[in-house]
C-alpha cells in the first residue's frame, strides 16, 4: 500500500479533500457541501456527510485508507470537529486545525510568511521561520472583525442614518442600499438586519454596493473602504512584526472576497509597502485545500512540491 496524505479545507460554502502520494503528486480530490455546523444531531449529520463523502469522491471508493498523515482546516475552528473526524478518519497523523492556517499554508506554497483573511470577518495569521504562529484579529463582528465585508456594510449603514437623520454628510450610500434591499428607508433598513432574513452573510454581500458608489466618487463610502483597508493592514503589520526581523523579507499575502475591491486592495498593498518595502507580496501561491495537504506532509517531515494539482487549488 502506498504512503497517502489527506488535506481537507472544511468551510462555509464547501469542502474539499485532496489526496497525495509520498511524492506530492495529487492522486485524488473530491468536493462536498459545507460543514461549518455541528452542534445539533442534524448539523453533526451534514458534518459526516460532507467530510466523508468528499474523501470519498476522492479516493473512489466507500472506505477510505489509512493516511500517513491528514491535516483538516475548518470554518470556525476544531474545538467541536475533532472527535467527529476521528471516528470517520484514520490516520498516523492526523491534525485538525483551522481554516487560517491552511490558507496561510497554501498562500505561502508552505514557506513562512503572513496572511491577511477577508471575507465577512478578518483575521491575519502568520508563521515565523522559526516555526512559530501567531494572529491578530478574529474576534467575531460584535467586538472585531475589522476590515471584514460585514462590518464594511456595518460602517455605511451608520453613514446612510446620519445623513437621513442629518447629522452626517451627504452621501449615496442611503440611496444605493435602500435600491439594493427595497427597504423604505435606512432605518427600516437596520432594523431587517437584526432579523434572521438578514444574517450576518447575507449582510455581507451588500459591501459590493459599497465598492460602486465609492467608485463613482462618494467620499463617505471611498473613507469607508479605506478605513478597511487600514484595518487589514494593520492585523497583517501585527503578526509580520511578532514573527519576522524588521529588515528581513517576508512573504505577506491576502484572500477573501473584500480584496476583490481594488482600490481597497491597492491601499493595503501601499500600506505595507511603505512600512516594509523589501517584503514579498501578492496573491495567494495555492489554495487552502492544498495548504492542508502541505501540512499534511510537513506532519511526516516532508516538504515536496504539488503536482497534478485541481486547477482550482492552483
Amino acid at each position: 500500500m502506498p504512503r497517502l496524505f489527506l488535506g481537507v479545507d472544511g468551510g462555509q460554502s464547501s469542502t474539499t479533500a485532496l489526496i497525495g502520494d509520498e511524492s506530492g503528486r495529487v492522486v485524488g480530490f473530491g468536493r462536498g457541501g459545507p460543514c461549518n455546523h455541528v452542534g445539533v444531531a442534524e448539523g453533526r449529520a451534514k458534518f459526516l456527510s460532507a467530510v466523508g463523502g468528499c474523501i470519498a469522491q476522492s479516493w473512489g471508493r466507500s472506505a477510505p485508507p489509512t493516511f500517513e498523515s491528514a491535516c483538516l482546516g475548518f470554518s470556525g475552528g476544531p474545538a467541536d470537529k475533532d472527535a467527529l473526524v476521528r471516528e470517520i478518519i484514520h490516520a498516523e497523523r492526523l491534525v485538525v486545525t483551522d481554516d487560517a492556517l491552511i490558507a496561510l499554508v497554501g498562500a505561502c506554497a508552505g514557506q513562512p510568511g503572513v496572511i491577511a483573511i477577508a471575507g465577512t470577518g478578518s483575521i491575519a495569521y502568520g508563521r515565523g521561520p522559526n516555526g512559530v504562529t501567531a494572529r491578530a484579529g478574529g474576534w467575531g463582528f460584535v467586538f472585531g472583525d475589522e476590515g471584514g465585508a460585514f462590518d464594511i456594510v456595518r460602517q455605511a449603514l451608520r453613514a446612510a442614518l446620519r445623513f437621513e437623520e442629518g447629522w452626517g454628510p451627504a452621501t449615496a450610500l442611503r440611496a444605493a442600499l435602500l435600491d439594493a434591499t427595497g427597504a423604505s428607508d435606512a432605518n427600516q433598513l437596520m432594523h431587517r438586519f437584526y432579523t434572521v432574513d438578514w444574517p450576518r452573510s447575507r449582510v455581507a454581500t451588500l459591501s459590493k454596493v459599497v465598492d460602486k458608489v465609492a467608485n463613482d466618487g462618494d467620499e463617505p463610502a471611498r473613507r469607508i473602504l479605506d478605513g478597511a483597508a487600514q484595518s487589514l493592514a494593520s492585523l497583517a503589520c501585527a503578526v509580520r512584526d511578532r514573527l519576522f526581523e524588521s529588515t528581513a523579507p517576508a512573504r505577506v499575502s491576502y484572500i477573501g472576497g473584500v480584496f476583490r475591491c481594488a482600490p481597497l486592495l491597492d491601499r493595503f498593498r501601499s500600506t505595507l509597502a511603505a512600512a516594509y518595502p523589501h517584503d514579498r507580496f501578492g496573491p495567494p501561491e495555492l489554495g487552502p485545500a492544498a495548504g492542508a495537504l502541505l501540512e499534511a506532509y510537513r506532519l511526516s517531515g516532508l516538504n515536496p512540491s504539488l503536482t497534478n494539482l485541481p486547477e482550482f487549488e492552483k
